[in-house]
């Protein structure tokens, strides 16, 4: 009987609420039926994502430059000296290109990825990727980038490029790639 009593008055409190108006509340407006439908149509331009924004390149995108073999947006790897994470100053020019690229495109998102040799513990080769991606990442941002368009990751020794047990090799290993949206 308890059971039926709550459930009468919860329905009753739920009628009682669908059932009331304001009011100040006026109907929609409908158009009249005889009204003739508008002949002119305007081209409904999709909101959103635009291929600029999507980080894919078109023949018109600024995005475009970035696979351009004789500019320097299609150069993606900074490389370091063994055990060190500054940015050398021959790098100077290519992290202030990237930088302007991201403050002129800000749909624009960066991924860095830190890079070491196989020299060293599986730990160390990690945290000193870190800190190359992140020294990477710090050059963009005082150079004029935003800090929620880059992302810094290490990869340690995990995705080298040479695997051979030379010093030409491991200089090639130790280094921060710079990937934009859609490359990733």
């Amino acid at each position: 009987m308890r059971a039926i009593t709550v459930s009468a008055i919860a329905c009753a409190v739920l009628l009682g609420a669908c059932a009331t108006t304001s009011e100040d509340q006026k109907p929609a407006p409908t158009e009249s039926a005889t009204k003739p439908p508008s002949t002119t149509t305007q081209p409904v331009k999709p909101s959103g994502v635009t291929p600029v924004e999507a980080g894919k390149p078109t023949a018109t995108s600024p995005f475009a430059v970035l696979k351009d073999p004789n500019n320097i947006l299609s150069k993606r790897s900074v490389y370091f000296d063994y055990d060190k994470f500054e940015v050398k100053d021959e790098y100077r020019k290519l992290v202030e290109a990237h930088a302007n690229f991201l403050k002129a495109n800000p749909s624009a998102k960066m991924l860095i990825q830190g890079n070491a040799d196989e020299r060293g513990s599986r730990e160390y080769n990690v945290g000193l990727g870190q800190r190359r991606a992140d020294s990477v990442k710090k050059m963009l941002t005082l150079l004029g980038a935003r800090e929620d368009q880059i992302e810094s990751v290490s990869l340690g020794e995990e995705k080298p490029v040479c695997t051979a047990a030379t010093e030409d090799c491991y200089a090639k290993n130790r280094r921060g790639d710079m990937l934009y949206n859609g490359e990733y």
